[in-house]
């Protein structure tokens, strides 16, 4: 194993995860907004707000690539957009990279996002009916890239440390 990509919807669990994972098989584990936004000394929202959607996928991607020629063993926790953009679902089955599609359904999405819907800049300003059907449309327009993972994990009706020990077998 080199590097393990998680990629999903926003709220599907990949941050915590990550986390878990990392600490579970002693590998580290890195954020890919977290990086952008060290980069950039914006948050998200300002980037994409100040400098555009184009920018911000730009700097996705150029951070992406660099994260993938490190020499270390490596779990990355993407945005939830980033196989969408450029080349990078092609990027999810090269040599030394297994990748890892969260995959929760519209339900669980909805339930998990709602609780903390005012972080989330996508969904902030829809009422709770136009946010499920946002994620819907979401799901549908993405699921190609999401699709192109090594591995697809359904995280609905499990736990975190559930999701962590089935990506666990997988990769060995």
């Amino acid at each position: 194993m080199k590097k393990v990509i998680l990629i999903g919807y926003m709220g599907s669990g990949k941050s915590i995860v990550a986390k878990k994972l990392a600490a579970s098989i002693g590998v580290n584990c890195l954020e890919l907004d977290d990086l952008i936004e060290k980069k950039s000394e914006m948050t998200i929202e300002k980037i994409f707000s100040s400098k555009g959607e184009l920018y911000f996928r730009k700097l996705e991607n150029q951070l992406f690539l660099e994260l993938l020629k490190e020499k270390n063993d490596l779990i990355i926790s993407t945005g939830g957009g980033t196989p969408c953009y450029f080349n990078n679902h092609e990027l999810l089955n090269v040599e030394n990279v297994v990748s890892v599609y969260l995959k929760a359904s519209v339900g669980t999405l909805w339930s998990r996002l709602m609780k903390e819907k005012q972080k989330r800049p996508l969904i902030a300003h829809l009422d709770d009916i136009a946010v499920k059907e946002f994620i819907a449309k979401h799901l549908f327009d993405r699921s190609f890239y999401y699709n192109q993972a090594t591995f697809k994990v359904d995280v609905d009706g499990k736990s975190v440390d559930e999701v962590a020990a089935e990506i666990t077998k997988l990769l060995a």
